[in-house]
């Protein structure tokens, strides 16, 4: 079986990532009570991932909902995309960036609205691969199957001929019930092993 494209979850695949405890601490600072900010703010984090809301609209709620200065909103802002971001995991984006063109590559990523621009900005994702899927442009969140089915659609390929790789299981699983293939991220000098064997199987 020909695998003709690889596409890869973007935290804890391309980016190595910490638990977003950004809201915890900034209670902490502000003198609220625990889970207040990811109670508040639940709809407005759950309308970024699919694109319902703009980052304009995301601070304003921020605002109006927990009496928040501009300047605050903009400090809690700015900690948690450097907790979204993390750090590069170089040794599967240099294998990624290793692929083309004999192998077509593309990033699926549940998102939040503003990631697409500083993604690339911090890892040059635009130009890593051939298609950058968020859910925060089209709407549709892992594991909803349109989701893969839109993920093949663009690159072209049939189901079995994708590999997928994500560290979550049960994305994971899903993709694979979908037809496509797909490995599961946990050491990157395995990950990029599996990958291999499965684009170099006759």
């Amino acid at each position: 079986m020909t695998i003709r494209a690889v596409v890869f979850d973007v935290g804890g695949v391309l980016a190595r990532v910490t638990p977003m405890d950004f809201d915890r601490v900034w209670e902490a600072r502000l003198g609220l009570a625990g889970g207040t900010i990811g109670t508040t703010m639940a709809d407005v984090w759950t309308a970024g991932e699919v694109g319902r809301v703009t980052e304009d609209e995301v601070h304003r709620a921020m605002a109006d909902r927990l009496g928040l200065t501009a300047p605050q909103v903009d400090a809690i802002m700015a900690d948690m995309w450097t907790q979204y971001l993390g750090v590069a995991e170089t040794t599967i984006i240099e294998y990624a960036r290793s692929l083309r063109p004999a192998v077509r590559t593309g990033i699926i990523s549940n998102s939040f609205v503003g990631a697409r621009e500083r993604e690339h900005a911090r890892y040059g994702f635009g130009d890593l691969v051939d298609e950058l899927i968020y859910s925060h442009e089209v709407g549709l969140r892992k594991p909803d199957p349109a989701l893969w089915e839109l993920a093949c659609r663009r690159m072209g390929c049939a189901p079995r001929e994708v590999v997928f790789v994500d560290d979550v299981p049960r994305l994971v699983d899903s993709a694979r019930a979908f037809g496509m293939q797909a490995v599961l991220m946990d050491d990157p000098a395995r990950v990029v092993s599996e990958l291999a064997e499965k684009i170099n199987k006759p």
